[in-house]
């Protein structure tokens, strides 16, 4: 199986989205000139061009794209070639309407903008096959060839007919029978029960409540459809070039495909991360995405394919990178194992949905911030291709899974306050403030390697799950566990006592009572801390009360329980709270902080033999660093104390190593 380093030869690759079907071709000399000034040594080529590579169905415009691929070859710059099949040129819509997806209200979505595209249409894979053989076929022995970029940000969803069709053999072949499939959809309620395969539909537009078994499956088989989508293609260029890695980027922590599962088809995992230059927690959020990233990876090396050198075009207000945050952001991402640093896109389109969207060549040109910031940046990766291949610290665990994020966020649930991503980021936050190593992993992983686990909120949990969690809390392994955590099956099912018996029994928890979920801005007193968000109404049964609430209807119950290593939350702290509850478990577990004593807002990351020191703050800081160093990004030395300005980085080396 081919890998990332294959692509990157020991070097971290830096670059962009390349499109030079947008400009004269008389531009792209120009372009090359100014790859080869910031050390650009890789492109993706082709994403959407598939009007320009097929104007007409069959035809093949193959001659313009042969003279960019000899173009990079000839500057040395690799070519990452995309198959164009996230865009769908418009005569494919005008032909076969059958093509084009339509939303849950049965409405038709029209070519203009693009993923045009139902996952689940014959006429579309065919298509998409055909094109992604002869871009195979042509280009799979040339040499500026280094990886294969499969379609781009695969979240198309579609209701359609066809889909219709497709989710029921995808029921068939899960469920087997009508029986199972009404046993596991609670079809009793409502009047639901289906007699034959032919009256399910997906759970379009409805008069009230949707079944919640039924919008879960839909879930999965929607991500399991574009997921054959990707395989087919893969499986074309793989085919003809079985040493050529092959990837596609997945958007950041959301929700529309299973990213594990989708991980585990990729040679390289890839994600297009765009923090928001005005959160003052956008490090934290960035370190996040790289920590999930490298997680699915398997804690090796993986890809940014997208992030933006300036402005972004898609918030209500959009405004550039402060100067060196970009530097910081793509300096963190290598800290966190990427072994490629890239943006979307290289130069800033004039025309467009995009033409705000920024470029590493903006409209201000080389003489621009944007593009004498990327110089910068591709100077100082070029110094640290020893770090290609090395890994990190795998530290404490937090534990992820899609399908309780898609089951916990349906209608009808105790609160919509509760937003599964954003309690996952508060943990991530918590153990971040701490300066700990965090990994992530599935409910259903090997944990024995991780010292503590921590899972923030995980509603649904399968049986094996379940059993995973308490071997490992049972074996040593420090667990601790947010609210709601374990109510429900794989169905969607309450588990009887409204939490899973065997998850009560190592929490030391004796009966759930009731849940009572909080206002926006309300809060809960606890001993030693303020609770947001919720809280519970249960009673402890050989659990020890490390903190109870105090005050109102929850007066003197458990709201952080412990029995041995496994530690229950019944509310979600106040940020500084949490921080120091994860912070004093996680050094009883053993874990302790890259660099002790760190000012807030300076992350210390190390990654094979070098120390990377990251600072997030607007204001300079000095940090203490124990021995003797060697900066390498300028070779100097550094020795007790280290000085950083505002959005500062530095590499450090063991002197003498």
């Amino acid at each position: 199986m081919p890998r990332l380093d294959d692509a990157t030869r020991g070097r971290l690759l830096f670059g962009g989205d390349y499109n030079p079907e947008q400009w004269p071709e008389e531009t792209w000399a120009d372009d090359v000139r100014l790859m080869r000034a910031a050390g650009v040594n890789s492109v993706t080529v082709g994403v959407f061009s598939w009007a320009r590579l097929e104007p007409r169905p069959g035809a093949r415009d193959f001659g313009w794209l042969d003279r960019v691929m000899d173009l990079m070859h000839a500057h040395s710059v690799g070519v990452v070639l995309a198959t164009p099949t996230a865009s769908p040129p418009p005569w494919m819509g005008a032909r076969h309407p059958e093509t084009l997806p339509r939303d849950e209200d049965g409405r038709t979505v029209w070519w203009g903008s693009r993923q045009q595209f139902c996952p689940s249409s014959p006429v579309y894979r065919r298509y998409a096959a055909a094109i992604t053989e002869d871009l195979a076929q042509r280009y799979g022995a040339h040499p500026a060839l280094t990886m294969w970029h499969v379609n781009n940000e695969y979240g198309t969803h579609c209701w359609c007919d066809g889909t219709a069709r497709h989710f029921r053999r995808w029921l068939r072949a899960r469920h087997r029978t009508l029986d199972a499939l009404n046993e596991a959809w609670g079809t009793a309620f409502w009047s639901q029960r289906y007699d034959s395969w032919e009256e399910i539909i997906p759970p379009r537009r409805a008069p009230y409540l949707r079944n919640p078994a039924q919008e879960l499956d839909f879930k999965r088989f929607t991500s399991d459809a574009l997921l054959e989508c990707f395989t087919a293609e893969r499986d074309i260029v793989a085919r003809h070039t079985p040493h050529i890695p092959v990837t596609t980027n997945l958007m950041p922590f959301w929700s529309g495909l299973d990213g594990w599962t989708w991980a585990g088809r990729e040679d390289v995992v890839s994600v297009d991360v765009y923090p928001d230059p005005k959160d003052p927690y956008g490090g934290q959020y960035n370190a996040m995405i790289g920590d999930l990233t490298r997680s699915q990876a398997g804690g090796g090396p993986w890809m940014v394919m997208e992030q933006a050198a300036g402005p972004v075009n898609w918030r209500a207000v959009n405004q550039p990178n402060p100067r060196g945050l970009n530097r910081l952001l793509s300096l963190q991402s290598v800290a966190h194992g990427a072994d490629a640093v890239c943006y979307f896109q290289w130069r800033q389109s004039r025309q467009g949905a995009e033409k705000f969207h920024s470029g590493m060549v903006s409209h201000a040109g080389e003489r621009g911030r944007a593009f004498q910031e990327v110089r910068r940046i591709g100077a100082e990766l070029s110094r640290l291709g020893e770090v290609t291949g090395s890994r990190t610290e795998p530290g404490v665990a937090v534990l992820h899974d899609w399908n309780s994020w898609w089951a916990g966020q349906q209608g009808g649930r105790p609160s919509s306050e509760v937003d599964y991503a954003e309690v996952v980021r508060a943990w991530h936050r918590a153990l971040w403030e701490a300066h700990l190593p965090v990994s992530f992993a599935h409910p259903e992983h090997d944990l024995a390697g991780f010292p503590m686990v921590v899972v923030p909120h995980l509603y649904l949990l399968t049986d094996a799950a379940v059993d995973n969690l308490v071997a490992y809390a049972r074996d040593g392994g420090t667990l601790v566990s947010g609210f709601l955590t374990g109510v429900a099956d794989e169905d969607d099912r309450v588990r009887e006592g409204g939490m899973d018996a065997r998850l009560r029994a190592l929490f030391g928890i004796g009966t759930v009572h009731e849940w009572w979920p909080l206002d926006r801005g309300e809060t809960v007193v606890c001993d030693g801390f303020d609770g947001t968000l919720w809280s519970e109404e249960l009673t402890a049964d050989g659990g020890e009360v490390v903190s109870a609430y105090r005050g109102g209807e929850l007066d003197g119950l458990p709201a952080v329980l412990r029995r041995a290593t496994a530690w229950y939350v019944s509310t979600l702290p106040a940020p500084p709270a949490l921080r120091d509850l994860l912070a004093a478990v996680a050094a009883g577990a053993g874990v302790r902080p890259v660099l002790e004593g760190l000012p807030a807002g300076v992350e210390a990351v190390r990654r094979g033999e070098l120390l990377f020191v990251l600072n997030h703050g607007r204001e300079p800081v000095t940090v203490t660093v124990p021995g003797a160093f060697r900066e390498v990004l300028t070779g100097a030395a550094v020795s007790g104390s280290l000085h950083l300005e505002r959005y500062g980085v530095a590499v450090l080396r063991k002197a003498g190593a």
